[in-house]
């Protein structure tokens, strides 16, 4: 066990590499693989894992002090689940604008400023996806925009109330377990946003 700063640079000794390749499946949206790997001790294994364009979640904040979420059923899990509202990146797509459209699309709601405020990975032992966490402020309600075959409500709660449902097991959705401990930190001052001014938004939808 160490006590010492993290300092990736000395890392060789965990390191895995590369030896080989398999393409196991690959669909519209997600592709799996299973690469064969040169442990740090010189020995061969295998990482079966799923490769993910990558995603950004936002943290709507509305005037009064609620933020804005979503209820949603989620087919792998077989559950409607209480979000943030997120989306998946197009390709070569900037995460920021990626939020603002997907905001835009799912809750109506456009932004006067933003805020990143960083990012998570989801399931480091089998995916490689990365969230971007964006927070959202001074929002202005206009008429959704949702993708054909997306069905989702949107309902706003205090942040306290979120918190409760993220303890009592209502909300178990990672994202957004992730995003409570982020809006809470907020809240309190104990962590920092930069807030910058939203440019148009005269082409999302």
């Amino acid at each position: 066990m160490t006590t010492t700063p993290i300092d990736d640079t000395t890392d060789s000794h965990l390191k895995e590499q590369l030896t080989s390749r398999e393409e196991l499946f690959k669909g519209k949206f997600l592709e799996a693989r299973r690469d064969t790997i040169r442990l740090p001790d010189g020995h061969s294994a295998t990482r079966e894992y799923v490769v993910h364009p990558g995603a950004v979640v936002v943290i709507p904040m509305l005037d009064d002090g609620r933020v804005v979420l979503e209820r949603q059923f989620r087919y792998p899990v077989g559950h409607v689940m209480v979000e943030f509202p997120a989306g998946k990146l197009d390709a070569g797509e900037d995460p920021f604008v990626c939020g603002q459209r997907e905001l835009l699309e799912e809750t109506g709601y456009t932004a006067r400023e933003w805020a990143h405020a960083g990012a998570m990975h989801l399931a480091v032992a089998y995916s490689t996806e990365i969230i971007h966490i964006y927070f959202a402020r001074g929002l202005t309600l206009g008429e959704r925009k949702l993708d054909h075959g997306e069905f989702l409500d949107v309902f706003t709660a205090t942040p306290d109330a979120l918190s409760g449902w993220c303890r009592d097991g209502t909300v178990t959705d990672a994202k957004t377990l992730t995003c409570t401990l982020w809006l809470q930190n907020v809240l309190s001052g104990a962590w920092a946003l930069d807030w910058q001014a939203a440019p148009s938004q005269g082409g999302a939808g």
